[in-house]
């Protein structure tokens, strides 16, 4: 298969394009798994191992994303003055926090209305690029001190917690605690508090470094061995000795498989230490291990890759489409998946979904569908370069 020539470095766009993948049968079980809207798929009284690993292995991808929105910002940066970097991150931050709200939730929820409204993963890349756009003055080493406390060190935070609507409480979601608050009569979710998501960034912004033209290969491929075997053995000491690093401590269960489920049960919202250790140090190592790696796999993987928003909505919007069909094929109100306020709050469609089975095949298909698409407008960009606002979408 041909791949358009490109001067991205295609181990990153590779490793972006399995996360985009991964993504997608996340995406999938939210809108097809029974009982997902309403139902944790790591509740280890509810779960099963599959759905357990199902829901577990997509914990990549939000902090690859954003720990690669850094690497790339760093990489765009190399080519421009601190001035021009300064301006694209300023712009594309708020462009992406604009779309997150108008855009984004629409596609999620087809509801006109938005009496639902969440702040995803694109709303907390974009706040992390404003915030990156005034760091990157700073000293690549202050930056990596920065994103290493703020990582390590902001789940001592965890026990701040609070309550209501006021601009404190609002500010406090924003930043660390993930809540669900009413708000005349709209609903908001604040699904990504962004203290350890900007230092993610920040790192992912150091990392670039690595991959300067004039870098030695065998150091960088060095690093990337060293720092991600490092954060997966940091991950089983730190949560081996279960104090601190998650919000929720793990627990001997009923049986030997729960007490591991129990084990690799880390929080996402806010992303706990820990939970960045297990997700980055393999994504470390498949970096370095996809770095001299070329085949059908990996021309297939940069297709996804190098259009990372553009396939985020369009997937979207086909897997939220699909669900609506199946409904009309199947059964049930498809109107219940125009998710307004009141289909949540009524809970509407705690009866609706397939099995697993189902989940995968619908994963399989979406990806078929959407790789000609997405391969297009990969060669559209990469021959219209000359285009600035390509870069925003």
């Amino acid at each position: 298969m041909a791949i358009v020539k490109s001067t991205r470095i295609e181990s990153i766009d590779i490793l972006r394009g399995l996360v985009m993948v991964i993504m997608t049968l996340d995406h999938v079980r939210d809108y097809f798994h029974y009982g997902s809207f309403f139902s944790d798929p790591t509740n280890l009284e509810t779960t099963t191992p599959f759905l357990f690993f199902t829901r577990f292995i997509t914990h990549f991808c939000a902090p690859v994303f954003i720990f690669l929105a850094g690497t790339s910002a760093f990489l765009y940066g190399s080519k421009k003055t601190k001035s021009d970097l300064f301006k694209f991150l300023l712009t594309r931050g708020i462009w992406l926090v604009l779309l997150a709200i108008i855009v984004n939730n629409f596609l999620w929820k087809f509801d006109v209305t938005y009496s639902f409204i969440i702040f995803q993963v694109i709303w907390a890349i974009g706040l992390c690029m404003v915030l990156l756009s005034f760091a990157i003055f700073l000293p690549v080493r202050a930056l990596l001190i920065i994103g290493l406390i703020l990582i390590t060190g902001h789940n001592l935070l965890d026990g701040i917690i609070l309550q209501g609507s006021s601009f404190k409480s609002i500010v406090w979601y924003i930043l660390h605690q993930q809540q669900f608050i009413n708000i005349g009569d709209r609903f908001f979710a604040f699904a990504y508090p962004i203290i350890p998501w900007f230092g993610l960034i920040t790192l992912g912004y150091c990392l670039g470094t690595l991959y300067k033209k004039d870098y030695n290969p065998k150091l960088r491929k060095k690093y990337l061995l060293s720092i991600g075997f490092t954060s997966i053995a940091l991950f089983f000491i730190i949560r081996g000795i279960n104090i601190y690093g998650n919000l929720e401590p793990w627990t001997i269960q009923d049986t030997a498989t729960k007490t591991i489920l129990s084990f690799f049960s880390v929080t996402k919202y806010p992303p706990s230490l820990i939970y960045i250790l297990i997700t980055m140090g393999p994504s470390l190592l498949f970096l370095y291990a996809v770095e001299n790696i070329k085949n059908k796999v990996t021309d297939f993987l940069l297709v996804f890759g190098r259009v990372p928003l553009f396939y985020y909505f369009i997937h979207i919007l086909l897997i939220h489409g699909l669900a609506i069909i199946g409904m009309l094929i199947f059964g049930g109100n498809w109107e219940h998946m125009i998710l307004t306020k009141d289909v949540f709050s009524n809970q509407k469609l705690i009866n609706y979904g397939y099995s697993l089975f189902v989940v995968y095949m619908v994963w399989i298909a979406v990806i078929a569908l959407l790789y000609y698409p997405s391969k297009k407008y990969m060669i559209y960009k990469a021959n219209n370069k000359d285009k600035w606002w390509l870069s925003y979408l």
